[in-house]
């Protein structure tokens, strides 16, 4: 079964909005693991609009699944704190400082070299390593010769083309993982998938070992509520 990572960074959005500690960032991260989640992700930013630096050393002492931080790796300071905390996996996203959300994959062909280096440099400290991508068989190609484990295939494209034509909108993403698997790489995705379209993604993209879910999952949860959301999201990938 694909796994469920639930990113908490809304939950850190929340928080900070009023100060304090409510709701208490750690606590719903063991929530959604009780609740079954297989991992929790997050995505520290520079300017810490919502998970901050120190949210990362404190719940890498309690997560007892899959811990994934995903972020930039140009900038030193997320290198930085992913080497010290050491998660199962860190996701390397080429986001631009400032950018509301991720919204477009790495050009393996184009910065090779340099993810050859940052993929050695984060495997010699035992972390899995995966890079998001854009669902092109040759973008997956030039990752798996940089020596990374897995590729994240970014989804908004997808999430966008669902409701159009959910088979056209699949197809790049099917023809993607199979590139994937041809070249020995793990599949993970996310990005806008939801309950309406998990199931029929998940169904037509062979080897997916998990996805990566937050937004819409915690907009969910304001009117389903956590745990029955998570049970939701679950029985997508079933």
């Amino acid at each position: 079964m694909t796994k469920l990572s639930v990113n908490i960074n809304k939950i850190a959005t929340l928080r900070n909005s009023r100060g304090g500690n409510n709701p208490d960032l750690v606590k719903t991260a063991l929530d959604c693991e009780r609740f079954g989640a297989q991992g929790i992700t997050v995505h520290p930013r520079p300017d810490e609009r919502h998970i901050r630096y120190q949210d990362v050393f404190d719940l890498k002492q309690v997560i007892a699944t899959e811990f994934n931080i995903e972020g930039n790796c140009q900038e030193q300071k997320f290198v930085d704190l992913v080497l010290a905390n050491k998660p199962a996996q860190v996701t390397l996203v080429p986001d631009a400082l400032g950018q509301i959300t991720s919204n477009h994959g790495w050009d393996t062909v184009r910065h090779q070299e340099y993810l050859k280096d940052i993929v050695a440099t984060f495997k010699e400290a035992g972390i899995r390593v995966s890079l998001f991508v854009d669902p092109d068989p040759r973008m997956v190609e030039a990752a798996a010769t940089t020596g990374t484990d897995r590729v994240e295939l970014y989804t908004e494209a997808y999430a966008t083309g669902y409701l159009k034509n959910r088979e056209a909108a699949v197809a790049p993403y099917a023809e993607a993982a199979r590139a994937a698997q041809q070249a020995g790489l793990g599949l993970n995705a996310g990005h806008d998938l939801d309950l309406h379209n998990l199931k029929y993604f998940s169904q037509h993209i062979p080897g997916l070992l998990e996805v990566s879910i937050g937004h819409a999952l915690i907009c969910d949860a304001l009117y389903l509520g956590l745990e029955n959301t998570i049970q939701m999201y679950l029985r997508q990938l079933a």
